[in-house]
């Protein structure tokens, strides 16, 4: 049960409380294959704003305000419809799972409604395949190319954005190479663009043909070649496995796993999906210590709560606010390096709305809710009192209602935390206004989703 838990929460975004009656006994070989089976039956993702391109060409540069407004609002929507596909259980909980931790690897801030569609897509697409081919559809990318402003990397005057993040950051890891690669790189680059269309083109006359030596080897590279030469190096391997370690068993890092991790993703020739069912299947994954180890993001909090509760939001836009007051707001990180993670997501104006935010949700009370500060624009974060949303908390009291109060309050507990639960029966006795039992239910679901134990997965 425990295990299965882990697995749900690492893997995906908790479960529902039908998931949880279904599977919570499952083995864990019958649940990975599950979640791997239904990942290789995902979908692209075709947002709303697919139906308003033309109205946004309409409006020609005369209305270039208007038109950067319409655009933020389709992100605004893709941003409501990925987060409300994470927390879906008829959707792919792995490639979501899988699609959020490359986002934040392949960090790239998206203003445009098709750019940030396209790019979700390209990552959702490669997530569970090959690195390799998921590093060239990124390099490809058009968001990516004008967020890195590889556009402007021409032969006469190469642009180094790109290329040093693509090894920084992408692949081998700050340390393992050197400012000279960088240049050679670039020049790789040269000519690697997009249209006015938002789709990518190679641009002849803007390449570098010349000889270039890169890492020791000579000769007329192109970028992906230089691709290639990079995961020649088994350092990438490396690099990668031991992100994927700390962002999906521990920030702790165990050396002699990673090392063995690493040595299977260099060998299998980049097989993510290979690399995280190993992952999933080891008992190392499984330990004490790698169980309720791990802060959640507010993405993963809050699609976490969504599924759960069944939560539906009257004014979808207000999830676009919660992000911006949480601190990570999907398509927007704050640098190319991504978000930090860790104790990073918990500070002075975050803790207290992710311990209340389930009472909010509940009681739909007036809250003060404010986004974090923008200290590089000088801007104060904006005000938001009230969120509209719905609980069907119906299937919980169902199931719930027929056990006596200790066993309800048990089984919730096994349900919602990953850590032990530190209040007992007459704590929420104590709290209770009436004696109906979906009051005794209701209140014990806003008692341990407000734990500090429920922050953490």
């Amino acid at each position: 049960m425990e295990k299965i838990r882990h697995l749900y929460w690492r893997a995906g975004f908790g479960l529902s409380l039908e998931e949880w009656q279904n599977k919570r006994n499952w083995p864990i070989t019958k649940a990975v294959d599950e979640l791997f089976t239904n990942g290789q039956q995902a979908a692209p993702i075709t947002f709303a704003e697919a139906q308003m391109p033309e109205t946004i060409m309409d409006i020609g540069n005369s209305g270039k305000a208007l038109r950067r407004k319409l655009e933020r609002k389709i992100v605004a929507t893709q941003n409501v419809d990925w987060i409300q596909r994470m927390a879906d259980p008829k959707e792919s909980a792995l490639v979501e799972r899988m699609s959020l931790f490359w986002h934040g690897h392949f960090a790239c801030r998206s203003l445009i409604g098709n750019l940030a569609n396209n790019q979700l897509n390209t990552i959702r697409a490669h997530a569970l395949g090959s690195f390799r081919e998921l590093v060239l559809a990124i390099a490809r990318d058009p968001a990516m190319i004008r967020y890195l402003n590889n556009q402007q990397n021409k032969k006469n005057s190469p642009n180094e954005n790109f290329a040093r993040e693509l090894m920084e950051l992408f692949t081998i890891g700050r340390g393992n190479y050197s400012e000279q690669d960088i240049k050679e790189s670039a020049r790789a680059f040269t000519g690697w663009s997009s249209n006015l269309q938002g789709e990518y083109v190679f641009r002849m006359r803007q390449h570098d043909y010349g000889s270039k030596t890169f890492f020791g080897k000579k000769g007329n590279f192109n970028g992906e070649e230089i691709i290639d030469i990079l995961l020649e190096q088994k350092q990438t391997a490396d690099f990668i496995t031991r992100k994927i370690y700390r962002y999906f068993v521990n920030r702790q890092v165990d050396e002699d796993i990673v090392r063995e991790l690493s040595q299977q993703f260099y060998e299998s020739n980049y097989d993510i999906g290979q690399l995280m069912q190993t992952i999933f299947t080891s008992d190392w994954f499984y330990a004490a210590q790698n169980q309720g180890a791990k802060i959640k993001s507010p993405i993963e909090f809050m699609a976490g709560i969504i599924r759960q509760l069944n939560v539906n939001f009257e004014e979808p836009t207000s999830l676009v606010f919660v992000q911006k007051a949480l601190g990570q707001m999907l398509f927007n990180p704050p640098n190319v390096a991504g978000w930090p993670g860790g104790k990073n997501w918990i500070d002075n104006s975050t803790l207290m709305l992710r311990l209340n935010l389930t009472a909010y949700l509940l009681t739909t009370s007036e809250i003060n809710m404010r986004t974090k500060d923008e200290f590089e624009a000088q801007q104060r974060g904006k005000a938001q009192k009230k969120l509209k949303a719905t609980v069907d908390l119906l299937p919980i009291i169902r199931w719930a209602a027929p056990l006596a109060e200790p066993d309800c309050f048990e089984s919730l507990s096994q349900w919602l935390l990953t850590k032990p639960n530190p209040l007992d029966v007459d704590f929420i006795r104590s709290m209770l206004k009436d004696q109906r039992e979906e009051t005794f239910i209701q209140t014990a679901v806003m008692a341990l989703m407000s734990l500090p134990e429920y922050q953490m997965c």
